[in-house]
Parts: C-alpha cells; sequence; structure tokens
C-alpha cells in the first residue's frame, strides 16, 4: 500500500509539474541572431517600439494596449490578426502618420467580438476619434465586418485583409481544438501555436522578419488564454453588413497563396461584399502588410485617394 501511495504521487506530481511547466521567453534580438534578419529591418521594428511604447487603458475591467500617434484630420485604426499585437502595424504605422491620425491595439484576452469592439470603441472615444477607416487582418478584418455590422456610424472606409466572412467551414474545421485547448498546458497550446509558423506562415512569406516577430509573440507575449479568446473570436457567427447600403467603401486584400484563408471562403468573401474593390498578392502568404510593406501600403493610398470624401 505504501509503495502505491508512493507512486500515486510521483505519478500526480509529475502530470502536475508537465501542466505547470513555464513557457520560454525569448525577446526578437535573440531570435534575430537565430533566424537571421536583415539589420534595417530590425532595427525599423526595434526604433518604432522603443519610439512609441503602448498606451493602456481599462475596459470592463481588463487593461487594453494601444498607440495612437500622427495628427492628420482623418484617422486610420489597425486591427491586427490572431498571431499579432499592436506594432506587427508598425511599417503601416510609420508610413501614414504624417497625413492620418493612426492608432493600432493590441487584443486582451476577450473571447467575444463584441467585446473587442466595446474594447476599440473606449479606446476611440478616449483619442477622441468619432469615425475612422478601419483595416483589419485575418482576424481583424473578421472584427472589421463585425464593427461595420455593429457601429456602422464609426467606419468611414474599410479594409478587409487577407480575411474571411462568417462561414461554417472554420467552425467544422476547428471544432475539437476549441473543446480539447482549454485543457492543455500553456506551454503545449504555445507550441501547437508556433509550429503553424515553420509549416504554414514561413513557407509562403520566405519572412524571417515575420517569423521572428511572430516567434517572440509565442514565446511570451501572449499566453494560452489569448489564442484560446481569439480563436474563439474566429468562430463566433453573426449576420454581415451591407457596406453598400450604408455607404462605406470597402477593400478586400487577399493573397493567392494565403496558407490560412483557403480560396472556397475567399471566393465567399467578395461574393458577400461584390461592390468591394480588390487588391489580389501573388505569392505574398498571409501577412503581406509585414513582408510586403510597401505594396501592401500603396495599396492603402490608393484606396484612400480614390474614396476620398470632397
Amino acid at each position: 500500500m505504501q509503495w502505491k501511495m508512493v507512486l500515486t504521487l510521483v505519478v500526480v506530481g509529475g502530470v502536475v509539474a508537465l501542466y505547470l511547466w513555464p513557457v520560454p521567453t525569448k525577446r526578437v534580438e535573440e531570435l534575430a541572431r537565430e533566424y537571421p534578419v536583415p539589420e534595417a529591418q530590425l532595427r525599423s521594428l526595434l526604433s518604432f517600439r522603443k519610439e512609441f511604447p503602448p498606451q493602456r487603458l481599462e475596459v470592463d475591467g481588463v487593461t487594453w494596449e494601444y498607440v495612437a500617434l500622427g495628427q492628420g484630420e482623418e484617422a486610420i485604426l489597425f486591427l491586427h490578426g490572431m498571431a499579432g499585437a499592436y506594432d506587427i502595424w508598425w511599417q503601416q504605422l510609420i508610413a501614414f502618420a504624417p497625413h492620418y491620425r493612426v492608432l493600432s491595439v493590441t487584443y486582451p484576452a476577450v473571447p467575444s467580438l463584441e467585446g473587442l469592439a466595446r474594447g476599440i470603441e473606449a479606446i476611440l472615444d478616449h483619442e477622441g476619434v468619432s469615425r475612422a477607416t478601419v483595416v483589419g487582418s485575418s482576424l481583424g478584418g473578421y472584427l472589421t465586418q463585425y464593427w461595420m455590422a455593429t457601429r456602422p456610424e464609426r467606419v468611414q472606409r474599410a479594409v478587409l485583409g487577407n480575411t474571411f466572412p462568417p462561414n461554417d467551414l472554420y467552425p467544422k474545421r476547428y471544432k475539437a481544438v476549441t473543446l480539447i485547448g482549454p485543457l492543455l498546458p500553456e506551454w503545449t497550446v504555445l507550441a501547437v501555436f508556433r509550429n503553424g509558423f515553420f509549416t504554414r506562415i514561413h513557407p509562403t512569406s520566405r519572412s524571417n522578419l515575420l517569423l521572428v516577430y511572430l516567434l517572440e509573440q509565442s514565446y511570451g507575449r501572449m499566453r494560452k488564454a489569448d489564442v484560446l479568446a481569439r480563436g474563439r473570436c474566429v468562430l463566433e457567427q453573426f449576420s454581415p453588413p451591407n457596406p453598400e447600403a450604408l455607404g462605406i467603401p470597402v477593400l478586400i486584400i487577399e493573397s493567392d497563396d494565403d496558407p490560412l484563408v483557403p480560396p472556397e471562403l475567399r471566393a465567399r468573401l467578395k461574393q458577400q461584399y461584390p461592390s468591394a474593390r480588390v487588391f489580389t498578392f501573388e505569392d505574398a502568404g498571409h501577412f503581406p502588410y509585414v513582408n510586403r510593406a510597401d505594396a501592401y501600403n500603396q495599396a492603402l493610398r490608393t484606396f484612400l485617394e480614390e474614396t476620398e470624401t470632397r
């Protein structure tokens, strides 16, 4: 009996230790030595972080991080995807700040689109921004559609980048993940998340700059709660807006080799918004705003100029 008790305690202790195993922390500077990044690219990101540290605002008992810069009359709000933060848009923020008021947020672990929308709304109110062009990518593009559907008066234009409309494909595909994920240790969830950067994102982006940014997210900047909350938002359903009836110009930005948004959902997005302008990247992967920043910025400039209110 004594040996059985000891064995049980050892097994239980081992399981607890495995579950509580800490997630290793790595910064982008360290990762850039492991996966070499051109010095100018890395310096650009690090300089942005140093010059524009995030501000903080508590909304519904949760702390949000965001940046707001520029002094233009019009505002642009940037919304990131599953594996981003406010500074993943640094190349766009730098490019558009001279002529626009630009804002970018980091989603806290809020597991609903309405919760995210309330946080963003509070930040805009805090910064005195009543209406903005909303540029969203992936989950951010999905959130942009929800924002148009629920707060159309606050949307001047909408850019839906590498994203998808409300659909039944993702809920079917990822149902098991939503059930198992909460039961797994944090380090396991983040390790699985990280593996996708190597197997799906990097082969199509071919950008070590993007790779080290995303890896840093999985090595301490994000937590299990963030991954699960954002995943729930991707699967949430809502009635899509009719931007044409609302008078909101829409630009769809897509990549022909997007590894995360299948052709079926890209087609559905264009069917959902038939009056939208469409810009298609070739061989750019899921994050063209990072690894094709100049072309992405030019597509945004063209859209802004063509839809300028005179």
